[in-house]
C-alpha cells in the first residue's frame, strides 16, 4: 500500500511553511525592512527542519546556533517563538539514543538561558519554565515515539516468525502424511508385481490401493503447496538473511537509537545458509537485548572469518544487566544457544570485565564453492 505522504516531502513542505511564517513575523515585528543578518538567522532557525530525518543532530545544532546568535546580536524576540527548536528536539529524541537526546536537551536549556538574558522584554521565571516544559514535552513525546516504533518492529518480527514456524510445522506434518502414502504405494506396487500372474484379484486390489494412496498423497501435496504459497507480499519471497545483510540490520538498530560499531576480519566469503542465518540471528537478538535491557549504551559487533571457525562477538558498555529469563518460544539467550548447538557451535553470554555484556558465538564453517 502506498503512503499518502512522503516523509521527506512532508518535512520540506513543513520547513517551507515555517520559513514563510518567519518572514511574515519579521516584517510585522520590525518598523522597517528587517536586517539581513536577522533574516538569515531567523530562516536558519526553521529551514533546517527539511533535513531533520537525514541529520537530526545536525539540524538541531544549526537551529540552536541560529537562535543563540539571534539573541546575542540583540535582534529581539525569537521568530515563531522557537518552534524550530521544539521540532528539532522532538526529532533527536525520536531518532537518536537517550544519551544524545539528553546532550541536546541541555543545549536547548542553555539556549533558553541566552534568551532569558537577551530578550528585549525580560522573560519572567514562569515564562522561562513554560519554555522549558515545552522542551521536556518534546523530548518525552519523541522518546516515547522511538520506543513505540521499536516495540512495534519487534512485535511484527515475532508475528512473522510465528507465521513461518507454524507453516514449517504444518509442512512437517504433511510431509509425514505424504511419506506414509508413498510407503503404502511402494509396498502395494511390489505386491501387485509379485502376484500379477498368480493372483490377479489380489493384484487388482493392490493396484486399487496404490491409486487411492496416490490420490490422497497428491491431495496432501496440494495442501502443502497452498501452505507454502501463502502470500504476504514481496517479503514472502525474500531469502533468509545472513551476514551479508548485517549492514541493513545495524542501520535499523542505529535508527532505533543504539550506537553500533561493526568490525569484520578474516577472509569474508559465502557460508552455508544454516550457519549464516544462525550468526545473523544471534547478532539481531543481541542488539535487540542491548536496546531493551542495557540502558544507555553503545554496542560493538566483531565478526571474524577464520579458516574453520566463524567467531561473532557482540559487546556493549551498558550498566544494566540484560540476561532475560529464557522464554518458551525459543527467543532470548536460550534460543541463541540452541540455534548455535544445532550447527555444532557454542554460544556464551554474560557480563564481561570492565562492565557491560558480551555474547560470543563460535561456529564451525565450511566454504561454499562459488
Amino acid at each position: 500500500m502506498r503512503r499518502l505522504f512522503d516523509p521527506v516531502m512532508t518535512d520540506v513542505l513543513l520547513a517551507t511553511a515555517l520559513t514563510g511564517l518567519t518572514a511574515t513575523s519579521l516584517v510585522t515585528m520590525s518598523d522597517g525592512p528587517p536586517h539581513w543578518q536577522a533574516s538569515t538567522l531567523a530562516f536558519l532557525s526553521v529551514a533546517p527542519v527539511a533535513l531533520r530525518q537525514w541529520a537530526p543532530v545536525g539540524t538541531l545544532t544549526v537551529i540552536i546556533s541560529a537562535l543563540v546568535l539571534y539573541g546575542l546580536c540583540g535582534f529581539g524576540a525569537w521568530p515563531n517563538s522557537g518552534l524550530g527548536l521544539v521540532i528539532g528536539q522532538f526529532t533527536v529524541a525520536m531518532l537518536r539514543s537517550r544519551r544524545i537526546a539528553a546532550v541536546t536537551f541541555v543545549a536547548t536549556l542553555l539556549t533558553l538561558v541566552v534568551a532569558y538574558h537577551t530578550y528585549p522584554v525580560r522573560l519572567t521565571i514562569p515564562e522561562l519554565l513554560q519554555y522549558a516544559l515545552v522542551m521536556v514535552i518534546a523530548w518525552t513525546v519523541g522518546d516515547s515515539t522511538r520506543r513505540w516504533a521499536l516495540r512495534a518492529e519487534r512485535a511484527a518480527t515475532k508475528t512473522a516468525e510465528a507465521v513461518v514456524e507454524e507453516r514449517v510445522r504444518i509442512a512437517r506434518e504433511m510431509h509425514d502424511i505424504v511419506t506414509h502414502h508413498m510407503s503404502v504405494i511402494s509396498l502395494q506396487a511390489g505386491v501387485a508385481e509379485y502376484v500379477l500372474d498368480s493372483d490377479p484379484a489380489t493384484a487388482r486390489t493392490a493396484i486399487s490401493t496404490v491409486g487411492a494412496a496416490g490420490r490422497e498423497a497428491l491431495s496432501e501435496m496440494r495442501r502443502l503447496l497452498d501452505v507454502l504459497r501463502i502470500d504476504h507480499g514481496a517479503e514472502s519471497f525474500r531469502p533468509q538473511p545472513g551476514l551479508g545483510d548485517l549492514d541493513d540490520l545495524v542501520a535499523r538498530t542505529r535508527s532505533a537509537g543504539l550506537a553500533v560499531d561493526v568490525h569484520v576480519t578474516g577472509r569474508v566469503r559465502a557460508l552455508a545458509a544454516g550457519p549464516d542465518l544462525c550468526a545473523y540471528r544471534v547478532v539481531q537478538e543481541s542488539l535487540t537485548n542491548v536496546l531493551q535491557h542495557a540502558g544507555p549504551a553503545t554496542a560493538r559487533v566483531d565478526v571474524d572469518y577464520g579458516d574453520l571457525t566463524l567467531t561473532v562477538r557482540i559487546t556493549d558498555d551498558g550498566t544494566k544487566t540484560h540476561d532475560p529469563p529464557p522464554s518458551p518460544d525459543s527467543h532470548g539467550i536460550r534460543g541463541m544457544r540452541e540455534r548455535a548447538a544445532l550447527y555444532g557451535g557454542v554460544l556464551t553470554a554474560g557480563r564481561h570485565v570492565g562492565g557491560g555484556f558480551r555474547v560470543l558465538l563460535r561456529l564451525p564453517i565450511e566454504e561454499i564453492p562459488s
